[in-house]
């Protein structure tokens, strides 16, 4: 998911390959523990198991460098699906897991459960395209900002600010493309599990997944494509805590912890909420602008709300901590590379993009993708086809701003 100078190597950043770690580092893992301690015990039972299942996700994440730009590059670039086939794992056990809960009908205290449905209109189509177009320029798509941010990565930072000012813009601007001329020939939420059954449902969803899994290895021996960069580091248990993990082990581990936060809060994993949620509540805290005039807020102040007052925002600050937690057990927390001012431009209107991209498309790749397709519902789906067309565009223009995109002459990718 790193950005990438031109010329440079299509693989991750020097920060992915662990290295030893330090006193500071140390100090980091200390103060990080000591601040998940102070919160946990704040927040009621429900949200403070909230915070950990962010921290486990930050983790996971970290730990496989489990992107979404970068498979979507590699699949268009020169023909690399291994890292769209850990999508698919990941969505064909999230939606297993998420079907046996919705059998189960309720959650942690009985609570109802529910997926994501969205309907399917232009609102859609634009956010999700630019959404596609944006993570190619910021190098990291919603959960890629957080969890490089918490790892300390400066250009993650400056993605993630930007992110949460398109979402703003795409806050006030949503009743356009919601109510308004942008909503014109829009679709009802289709659900499959509606139409299906929920057991039909899972079939259709496993079958899709599993034939885009086929799809994707016979493009792979189609084109040859370099091999998947492999970072060096620690074996055996030392794995777990320092080392980079294999996609297919975080594809799982995140696929049950996104089960986990559906049964505990009701709802499944979503990035984009919480920091819409922050960013409003910055502008108004700044004085740029009423939030609470916008449909989106339904008259209601942002900053009446406690910044964790969501689930996704509470999951949002796990990752950040467990980004955090993961890069100074390996030693690479804050390891950045000299950034020109074209890679930090990228960044911020990736950032701009993803953002209003997401509100537009009622979700980014955690929420709408992986959300939306382990709910059965066809606008996930809709959301993958746009956001690949997107990353089509996103990868004429990276070179624009100095960024590389993977060759078939690259000894990695």
């Amino acid at each position: 998911m790193s950005l990438l100078r031109k010329g440079s190597p299509s693989r991750p950043a020097a920060s992915a390959s662990p290295q030893q770690t330090t006193r500071p580092q140390y100090a980091l893992i200390g103060l990080g523990l000591l601040g998940v301690g102070w919160l946990y015990v704040q927040l009621p039972a429900a949200q403070g198991l909230l915070l950990l299942l962010g921290i486990g996700l930050g983790f996971s994440l970290f730990h496989a460098r489990f992107g979404f730009s970068s498979a979507f590059r590699q699949l268009l670039s020169v023909g690399q699906g291994r890292a769209l086939q850990a999508h698919m794992l990941l969505l064909g056990v999230t939606a297993t897991l998420f079907a046996l809960l919705f059998a189960l009908g309720q959650g942690l205290g009985g609570q109802p459960l529910s997926g994501y449905l969205a309907p399917i209109g232009p609102g859609l189509l634009l956010g999700a395209f630019l959404f596609g177009m944006g993570m190619q320029l910021a190098g990291g798509c919603a959960s890629g900002t957080l969890y490089a941010t918490g790892g300390g990565s400066l250009l993650g930072l400056v993605a993630l600010v930007s992110f949460m000012g398109g979402s703003v813009l795409g806050a006030w601007n949503l009743e356009f493309w919601t109510t308004g001329p942008g909503a014109a020939g829009t679709l009802p939420p289709i659900s499959l599990a509606e139409r299906l059954g929920l057991w039909g449902a899972l079939a259709v969803t496993l079958a899709l997944v599993g034939g885009l899994a086929l799809l994707a290895e016979w493009i792979i021996r189609k084109r040859q494509p370099p091999p998947l960069f492999q970072p060096r580091g620690p074996q055996g248990w030392a794995r777990v805590l320092r080392g980079a993990w294999p996609l297919w082990v975080a594809a799982l581990a995140l696929a049950v912890l996104n089960a986990a936060v559906l049964y505990v809060s009701g709802r499944p994993w979503g990035v984009t909420y919480g920091l819409t949620l922050w960013g409003s509540q910055a502008v108004e805290a700044l004085g740029l602008a009423q939030p609470a005039f916008w449909g989106f807020w339904n008259g209601e102040s942002p900053l009446g709300r406690s910044p964790l007052s969501h689930p996704t925002a509470l999951t949002n600050l796990g990752i950040l901590l467990g980004a955090l937690l993961s890069a100074a057990a390996a030693g690479v927390f804050g390891k950045n590379p000299r950034l020109g001012w074209k890679v930090l431009l990228a960044a911020v209107l990736g950032g701009l993009l993803m953002g209003y991209g997401a509100r537009l498309a009622y979700g980014c790749n955690i929420g709408a993708y992986i959300g939306g397709v382990a709910s059965f519902s066809l606008h996930g789906w809709v959301w993958l086809v746009m956001a690949l067309l997107g990353t089509g565009a996103g990868l004429k223009l990276r070179p624009w701003f100095g960024l590389s995109n993977p060759k078939p002459t690259d000894s990695v990718c």
